[in-house]
């Protein structure tokens, strides 16, 4: 059956009197009769499905209002209004709307903190007697996780959970919709979805990737198209008639929940109620094979190619790689990651069992800076619990957990965190007893083990098995045991199927030959995600070999075209490049350890500082720039290139105490008057200040009188005006008008969700930043003019 969601709240409560600039939410205990009228205009209108008038009633939203200690009044008088106008003729969800920040380390909210944020609402929305909570318009999937977390713990409500993603088909963080799927579904969403930032056209594809990638319902609320100004009002294009027949595609690329987002009214539910009304959802079957993902990709792994863990950051046996995670250095970490995902690693484990540290504080920080410079999704290797948790708590993805035993410990503690963070599990079939030494015997412990999973909620596409190697140097029988538990697996259990592979050849000697040949025999037996060293070139070869020979490499097709490649080592030592590309490189790979002393040995060269800004800093942020606009790289990893860049920058000066480095100039920025959405110009303000600009940030909601003092007083070269509503763009035009009428020489950069080209044009803007990569490039062309 299919649901009707309302459409858009904001610019009704204007309609009916809600001041620019007031708090929206306020109205539900001032104007209650207001918001219950709108209710009723959409439930006429054929919604089934009502939000309540809280997308900002969250305590850090409300802050800026000075209504912090009104939470659970203010949700607790929408939701009753909202029941009240819906009656039985529909249902409430209670809406929640993000914080306007990044969770760390893109931001300075802790994960925490935004738990205990959406906890709050969320327990004030389900005692209210709100039927579901919906949690919207997020833009980063690590938000979205901590918001789930926060809505199953308050209630036991549906939640549902809704990204918004740009033109790029990702979210501004860089998640694309299968990876949302995946992320969302293993951590127990009820329904997945979109709204807002598009129109439903470009929505269509959106909607058709998430309903094969999960088994639950899948919501789209798109908005009527882009929005513009004509005559001093905000227009969208989309008029009633052309959103409603939209719906059908809709159905059909899989959506269950339909509804509008910015730019709807009663009048484009009613047509979109009334296209779909005879409408069946549309048939899905969701194959789930076991998917892994990171914030912004999807790893498969299934018998249709080989997946290579890479098992490099691992301290057991690396005294120097051990010295440094004592000493509190991810240098090495994160050298490892990045050089095996260029070696070939799909997924890498991350171990950080050294004694004498706190494990669950160094996993989380690891985990942290992996996952920001490397696309790969991670296996959590540690057995301890504290420390499982963090990395898992602290993953902006769906990760594997090596691993889960037999033994009671294990399971009582390792299966909940699974669940509760959606992660995969290795099932390794030890137990408390020891190693099990036939292969029918790890048979039987595996499926206890997973046996013991499923009665904790974990289900298909939730199991990697391993086979667990000994040595043959101890057990003449090891390999051909291991031989027998794939084909086992594969036969009782069709699961996929992993395990280290070095320890076979143990205390012999040329153990790469050993290693190499008995790689090949389980790819052939059934091996589908090995765990070894991307950087053995033996085993390597015998991946690409074996898979060519397997099938997993039709025809030999990437067999063929890495023959054609010459040899080289994958790694790229940094202290190997001449200095000025080694240091255009660790920004690049956000190595910020490494910054320090490549500056000085860049000084020790005689470099000047210009030479080192202009050939190293400013161009491996324009090659940055080339990655991020051709999709190559995400958001995440342009945040951390120009922290490091920042960070050269304190170095250079440092190195040229009595010399004035070169800056680029003044900027000054601020998200105008009306409009208290700052996250944006909070990413650009970064992107600026460390890209050498001096950055003057006035803040969000800010009067056109204290932009022109602050241009005027800090000389500024550049001012950067953001609006994200389409009620607070007409601010632009007044603050451009103002900073010419005062003699500001500064030129004007505008940007913000509702902006176009066209509108910064018309408004007198010297330029238009889509994103805060291109406002970088802009501002340096604007300066250099």
């Amino acid at each position: 059956m299919l649901e009707i969601f309302d459409g858009a709240m904001g610019t009704m409560l204007q309609a009916g009197g809600l001041k620019a600039g007031a708090c929206p939410e306020l109205m539900n205990v001032d104007a209650p009769d207001i918001v219950e009228k709108i209710h009723r205009a959409y439930i006429d209108a054929g919604a089934t499905i009502i939000e309540t008038n809280t997308f900002g009633a969250s305590r850090i939203k409300l802050a800026h209002y000075g209504l912090a200690d009104r939470v659970r009044e203010l949700n607790f008088a929408a939701v009753k209004t909202a029941k009240i106008a819906a009656g039985t003729r529909a249902k409430v969800a209670g809406s929640i709307g993000p914080t306007g920040k990044f969770i760390a380390p893109l931001g300075d909210l802790d994960f925490d903190a935004a738990y205990e944020i959406f906890r709050e609402q969320s327990e004030a929305l389900a005692e209210a007697g709100a039927d579901f909570l919906i949690i919207e318009t997020c833009i980063d999937v690590q938000e979205m996780r901590a918001a789930l977390l926060a809505a199953k713990d308050a209630c036991n409500l549906p939640v549902i959970c809704q990204l918004s993603y740009s033109d790029d088909g990702r979210t501004v963080t860089g998640t694309d919709p299968q990876s949302a799927a995946v992320i969302l579904e293993a951590m127990g969403a009820s329904i997945i979805g979109v709204n807002c930032s598009l129109g439903p056209e470009q929505l269509v594809p959106v909607v058709k990737i998430l309903a094969e990638n999960c088994r639950v319902p899948v919501s789209v609320q798109p908005n009527a198209g882009m929005p513009y100004l004509e005559g001093g009002f905000t227009k969208f294009p989309m008029d009633a008639k052309t959103f409603g027949s939209w719906g059908v595609k809709l159905v059909e690329a899989g959506a269950t929940y339909l509804g509008g987002c910015c730019g709807t009214t009663p009048d484009h539910i009613r047509e979109l109620a009334d296209a779909v009304k005879n409408l069946q959802p549309a048939p899905r079957s969701v194959n789930r094979p076991l998917m892994l993902a990171s914030r912004s990709k999807t790893v498969v792994i299934d018998k249709t190619r080989t997946i290579l863990i890479g098992e490099r950051i691992n301290p057991t046996g690396r005294k120097k790689l051990a010295a440094e995670i004592r000493d509190g250095s991810l240098l090495g970490v994160k050298r490892d990651a990045l050089n095996q995902v260029k070696a070939g690693a799909q997924v890498l484990d991350v171990n950080m069992g050294v004694g004498g540290i706190d494990q669950p504080l160094m996993m989380a920080r690891a985990v942290r800076e992996v996952a920001q410079i490397t696309d790969a999704p991670l296996a959590i290797d540690t057995s301890d619990p504290a420390a499982l948790e963090a990395g898992l708590k602290n993953f902006p993805g769906r990760a594997l957990i090596n691993s889960v035993s037999a033994e009671p410990d294990r399971l009582e503690k390792f299966l909940p965190l699974a669940k509760r963070y959606g992660a995969a599990i290795l099932i390794l079939p030890l137990t408390a007893h020891g190693v099990p030494k036939t292969a029918a015997e790890r048979v039987a412990v595996a499926k206890t083990i997973l046996d013991a999973a499923k009665a904790h909620g974990l289900t298909e596409g939730d199991f990697l098995l391993d086979a667990l190697v000994m040595t043959i140097s101890a057990d003449a029988t090891a390999c051909l045991e291991v031989l027998k538990t794939l084909r086992l697996y594969r036969e009782q259990f069709n699961l996929p199927t992993t395990m280290g592979l070095s320890n076979i050849s143990f205390g012999l000697p040329n153990r790469p030959l050993i290693n190499a040949t008995f790689f090949a025999m389980c790819l052939a037996a059934g091996l589908d995600a090995p765990i070894m060293n991307p950087y053995a070139e033996p085993m390597m070869n015998a991946l690409r070999a074996a898979d060519a020979l397997l099938a997993r490499d039709p025809n030999g097709l990437s067999f063929s075209r890495l023959a054609q490649v010459e040899s080289s080592p994958v790694t790229l030592q940094k202290n190997s490049l001449p200095t000025l590309d080694a240091l255009k490189l660790a920004i690049r790979d956000g190595d910020k350890d490494e910054i320090p002393a490549l500056i000085r040995r860049a000084v020790d060269e005689n470099f000047s500082a210009d030479d080192i800004t202009e050939r190293a800093l400013t161009a491996a942020m324009n090659e940055l720039g080339d990655d991020f606009g051709s999709g190559k790289i995400f958001l995440p990893q342009v945040l951390l290139s120009a922290e490091t860049m920042r960070l050269a920058f304190d170095e250079l000066k440092k190195n040229f105490p009595a010399q004035k480095t070169s800056t680029q100039g003044t900027f000054v920025i601020a998200t105008v008057k009306g409009d208290v959405h700052d996250l944006g110009k909070n990413i650009v303000g970064a992107l600026i200040a460390n890209s050498g600009f001096k950055l003057v940030d006035l803040g969000k909601d800010v009067d056109s009188a204290e932009i022109v003092r602050a241009a005027l007083e800090h000389d500024a070269d550049i001012v950067g005006l953001c609006a994200l509503m389409t009620t607070t763009m007409i601010q632009i035009d007044k603050v451009i008008a103002e900073l010419h009428a005062a003699g500001s020489c500064a030129k004007v950069m505008v940007g913000g969700a509702a902006l176009t080209q066209e509108y910064a044009d018309s408004a007198g803007a010297d330029a238009y930043a889509r994103d805060g990569v291109e406002a970088v490039r802009l501002a340096k062309s604007l300066v250099a003019r």
